[in-house]
């Protein structure tokens, strides 16, 4: 009764006013899975591509190729496939589409078929999304701990800052909703002290408060501000996270700082970083360097591995050779899982098995496109990652993904939540 007797999709529209696709299965038993695409503005070079129509129209971004691949090629290829056979049903979209970064079909499309195929094996057991994860890849579920964005910057904020990410962990909190709790308290108070300052720009791609900064430490110190306006101490409940992104802003090794005008070669840009470790109370950094400067990563893993969480993104690409490679090269510490970077959902938990074979963290992460689509949600949950990175404290496409941590949490239980746990590796994690 699981098998598919149906794929169709249809155009629809993301957090950034792009379009995008959504794609539904229904099964021999009527059940119903549905999915939408997300797409990236920070992209790694190897991660698979959205296949958009190029032109005029739409500023070049239509789906309608995308859209032909689903309803012309992809669905007749699939149905009479059983859904609760996953790897079976993403080898089918491989074979269409063997190309590397999935150009021929486009990863937006093959990531939407392939994550309503999960939901529609879900829909068929009568499972939460996240219990049929548990049980189909065979791992212990729990609540993630969030890692959430208050300043935005690099792709996501117009390059306001060089840094793309300024976000804040709770590992101290008791409970997911804990977590959110904290979180407003400390995004408002980062909004009040830029509006007190009268820099304050807006909100940036992921939710973000979209500031003018004059450097990008000041970025880091208001932070801190903003946590000890918030009533909290840095460094005991809460830690900050960095995504760099410095793929963005350099390669070959050569990286140029904009808003300084400040132009680094590897080893002072790591210096840089370091000097920000010493200073803050920082506990996961993600992209220190660029996808192409594997030596920079190796030397960044040497001198800081042990203190903190060093997130491959652009340079890992949720690739499970990548992330074999970079633990035979002791480059990075952990991997940063986006099911449409893979292209399929069984990619992308080849990436995760690959990490936790290597005593590595994992975080599964949203994407600055995204939509109301809650899969990552349940991901997280189901795999047991133990980390969640969804965006910001505000827009609904974010807060719909937090919502939902906190309907799993009641099906769960609180006692399920992750908390520090997840952090074991760092400093906070060996002081707490």
């Amino acid at each position: 009764m699981t098998a598919i007797t149906s794929v169709r999709g249809r155009r629809v529209w993301d957090s950034r006013g792009n379009p995008t696709l959504e794609v539904d299965v229904i099964l021999e038993d009527g059940s119903l899975g549905r999915a939408i695409a997300p797409a990236g503005a920070s992209r790694g070079t190897r991660e698979a591509v959205d296949l958009r129509d190029g032109g005029s129209k739409l500023r070049g971004m239509g789906v309608s190729q995308a859209l032909e691949s689903v309803n012309k090629t992809i669905a007749p290829a699939l149905v009479g496939l059983s859904a609760d056979k996953q790897r079976t049903v993403d080898d089918g979209l491989l074979e269409l589409d063997p190309s590397p970064v999935k150009e021929t079909l486009g990863g937006n499309a093959m990531v939407a078929t392939s994550l309503a195929v999960l939901h529609a094996a879900a829909a068929s057991a009568k499972k939460p999304l996240w219990c049929h994860v548990a049980d189909l890849y065979e791992q212990t579920p729990s609540i993630p701990l969030p890692e959430i964005q208050i300043f935005g910057g690099g792709a996501h904020a117009g390059r306001r800052v060089d840094i793309q990410d300024f976000m804040i962990m709770v590992p101290g909190a008791q409970s997911f909703d804990e977590v959110l709790e904290i979180t407003n308290e400390v995004y408002f108070a980062a909004g009040d002290i830029m509006a007190s300052k009268g820099r304050l720009a807006g909100v940036a791609d992921e939710g973000g408060w979209w500031p003018v900064f004059d450097s990008n430490e000041e970025a880091l110190e208001t932070l801190v501000k903003a946590i000890e306006k918030a009533g909290e101490k840095p460094g005991e409940r809460i830690a900050i996270s960095l995504d760099i992104a410095a793929s963005e802003f350099g390669q070959n090794g050569k990286y140029r700082l904009a808003l300084e005008d400040k132009a680094l070669d590897s080893g002072e840009l790591i210096d840089l970083l370091g000097n920000w470790l010493d200073t803050y109370p920082i506990v996961s950094i993600e992209d220190p360097v660029g996808e192409d400067d594997t030596d920079g990563m190796i030397e960044f893993t040497k001198r800081f591995g042990q203190r903190v969480q060093i997130i491959g993104d652009d340079y890992l690409v949720t690739n499970a050779k990548l992330v074999e490679a970079a633990n035979a090269d002791q480059a990075c510490n952990a991997v940063l899982i986006k099911v449409n970077q893979a292209g399929t959902v069984s990619e992308a938990v080849d990436a995760f098995v690959a990490a936790k074979k290597s005593d590595w963290g994992a975080i599964v992460s949203a994407r600055s496109g995204e939509t109301e689509d809650v899969s990552i949600s349940h991901l997280a949950t189901g795999l047991g990652c133990g980390q969640l990175k969804v965006g910001s404290f505000t827009r609904s496409e974010r807060m719909v993904k937090w919502n939902e941590c906190l309907r799993i949490q009641e099906q769960l239980g609180s006692g399920n939540f992750a908390a520090g746990a997840a952090l074991k590796g760092t400093w906070w994690g060996k002081k707490h």
